[in-house]
């Protein structure tokens, strides 16, 4: 692991201040993030690099800052066209040259766009993996003069990494058809196998690796035990206001059954999945880049491509297969450093039909990774100390303090003694005779009168009714509780009833205390403007977002490319009523100034009269 340096060598001297000028002129950023320079430093000397950044840590300034400082094209590698579009978007705005070549234009534009690239006119390609190792393509690249090789989401380059498609596999032949071009993989996540696995995939064994931090101290992450999935996800949106999010599913089916009531609730949401037809995926996503959508629910194949910063909240409501997965994931919120927040819905049933479906549908030589992977997932969701530590130790970015920002520190965990409300669950089972999943259970220590329970004389039993004075949720949560702590067990193989196992008989015996967690049922809120961020003035903040709304709809572009929310929030702190004072905000480079600047000086000059 490589700690950022603050010292420059003095040899550097000049790139460092070249490339210092073109994070100004360009980005409008005033310094390098942590690592940064020592990251774009080895590819303006010509060295191979392996990049672990956290999502929204600036990966993307480590390879488009050599671009503008290098003499020819920097080739970028990404994975689906509409991220393409949106960073290259993003960098014309900023007044770069980029350009992207796929499926999506028309013979005439490529062909201007090759035109172009001949010409020397065009500093970033991003092209997608297949184009770039198409024969005839590579043929007219070796006619360039490529000055850089970068490959984002370069865990999909790793065999034990997310499977993903063949074609970034391949990507190690750049190497060969390129020997002299310095290469740059970049990723949020990968374990120390899968760091190993990209340089040997990639053919660049020497490379630099730096492994920045993986925290995202914005992002608080939150856990409830789910029970009623629809009911939970609505009451947290609701929580949110107009603030845009992500929903998370484990299937199509539950995508769009999901998203369906959400609407019927008065949501903007909408459904993306690989089964919808691509206009409509594309719909959906650019009506979510130009917040039209406050909420869309999607599979996990949305996501990778979207390049907005101001999502604020990441739902999981169905535990992700891996911890890898659920960084990547929550990692969609908060990219502009702003708080967001994180909620994973945990039952113990999803991760029993999960390491099912691992075990039935991996070959042999996964099927221990896989297994190992979703394990690690399961520990996170069953912890009772802080959710951050154990994620970060999972990357080995070892932390010995609690964050502070997590549910269970700043809502731990109140223990009661539960010996009683367990044995009234365990001698339930045991009298329905070990043949019956939870919600039955429930229903007879509830005293229900379903059908169900009249028909087979359930009503008779000595437990019926025993619980009616707790809520359905409360006895679902008692039951996920027992479940973890290896009191019952679920039986896939027989529908998911449950079983008892041989620990229970001591409880049950009123041989031995259990103690368990009060069940918790919902999110505790934060104040309503939580997500304003701290020292700003509220109220012209809010009239900033109005205007780049209203400037966002004239010209058609997502909003948050005009201006991050970070650079609002400075735009508030600074107050700038001059050209030169607007360059100070973050995030304002010279473009930046030129398109937007009188327009947000004069609102903040009225805002400052009416005062």
């Amino acid at each position: 692991m490589h700690a950022a340096s603050t010292a420059i060598p003095e040899i550097n001297t000049a790139l460092y201040k070249q490339a210092l000028n073109v994070l100004k002129q360009s980005f409008g950023y005033d310094s390098f993030r942590e690592g940064q320079w020592e990251v774009l430093e080895q590819a303006l000397i010509g060295n191979d690099s392996l990049i672990l950044l956290p999502t929204g840590g600036g990966k993307s300034l480590c390879y488009q800052v050599p671009a503008l400082v290098l003499d020819g094209l920097t080739l970028v590698i990404s994975p689906l066209i509409s991220l393409m579009q949106d960073q290259v978007q993003q960098l014309k705005e900023q007044g770069v040259s980029a350009a992207y070549l796929n499926s999506s234009l028309t013979p005439e534009v490529a062909a201007a766009t090759i035109a172009k690239l001949k010409s020397g006119e065009i500093d970033l390609l991003y092209l997608a993996p297949e184009r770039a190792l198409q024969p005839y393509f590579l043929n007219q690249l070796r006619q360039l003069n490529i000055s850089l090789i970068a490959i984002d989401e370069a865990h999909c380059v790793s065999h034990w990494g997310h499977d993903f498609r063949q074609d970034y596999r391949n990507l190690g032949q750049l190497k060969h058809v390129f020997p002299d071009v310095p290469m740059m993989a970049l990723t949020a996540t990968a374990d120390l196998a899968t760091q190993q696995d990209i340089q040997y995939q990639l053919n660049m064994p020497d490379a630099f690796v730096y492994k920045g931090g993986f925290d995202r101290p914005n992002i608080k992450y939150n856990l409830l035990r789910k029970y009623k999935g629809y009911e939970q996800v609505l009451a947290f949106v609701r929580q949110q206001g107009n603030n845009s999010g992500i929903v998370y599913c484990g299937s199509r089916k539950k995508v769009d059954e999901l998203s369906a009531k959400l609407r019927m609730a008065g949501i903007r949401c909408d459904a993306y999945h690989a089964g919808r037809e691509s206009e409509m995926r594309e719909l959906v996503q650019n009506q979510f880049l130009k917040d039209k959508l406050q909420v869309v629910v999607a599979t996990v194949a949305f996501g990778m491509g979207i390049n907005k910063s101001n999502v604020r909240f990441v739902v999981h409501h169905d535990v992700p297969r891996s911890v890898e997965a659920f960084y990547q994931e929550t990692g969609r919120a908060g990219r502009d450093g702003l708080p967001a927040e994180a909620l994973l819905l945990y039952d113990e049933r999803d991760g029993a039909r999960i390491k099912k479906w691992i075990a039935d549908g991996s070959s042999p030589e996964r099927f221990a990774v896989e297994m190992q992977k979703f394990e690690a997932m399961e520990a996170f969701a069953e912890a009772q100390t802080c959710r951050r530590q154990v994620l970060l130790n999972y990357f080995a970015d070892y932390r010995d303090t609690p964050c502070g920002n997590c549910d269970i520190c700043l809502d731990p965990p109140k223990m009661f003694d539960a010996s009683v409300d367990a044995q009234k669950v365990l001698s339930c089972i045991y009298r329905l005779k070990l043949d019956t999943g939870a919600q039955h259970v429930i229903d007879v220590l509830r005293g229900l009168k379903h059908k169900r329970i009249l028909e087979h004389g359930h009503d008779r039993l000595s437990t019926y009714g025993i619980g009616k004075s707790q809520s359905e949720n409360y006895w679902h949560n008692i039951i996920q509780q027992l479940i973890h702590v290896g009191l019952i067990r679920i039986d896939m193989t027989r529908n998911g009833i449950l079983c008892l196992t041989s620990s229970a008989r001591g409880v049950l015996k009123g041989e031995r205390r259990l103690e368990l967690a009060v069940p918790k049922f919902s999110v505790t809120q934060s104040k309503k403007d939580k997500y304003v961020p701290s020292n700003v003035d509220s109220k012209l903040f809010e009239k900033l977002k109005a205007l780049r709304k209203r400037i966002s709809e004239e010209v058609d572009m997502p909003a948050f490319i005009i201006f991050s929310d970070a650079s609002l929030a400075d735009m508030t702190r600074i107050q700038p009523t001059t050209p030169s004072a607007f360059l100070s905000v973050t995030g304002v480079g010279e473009k930046k100034l030129e398109s937007y600047g009188d327009a947000f000086i004069s609102l903040i000059k009225e805002y400052q009269a009416s005062r």
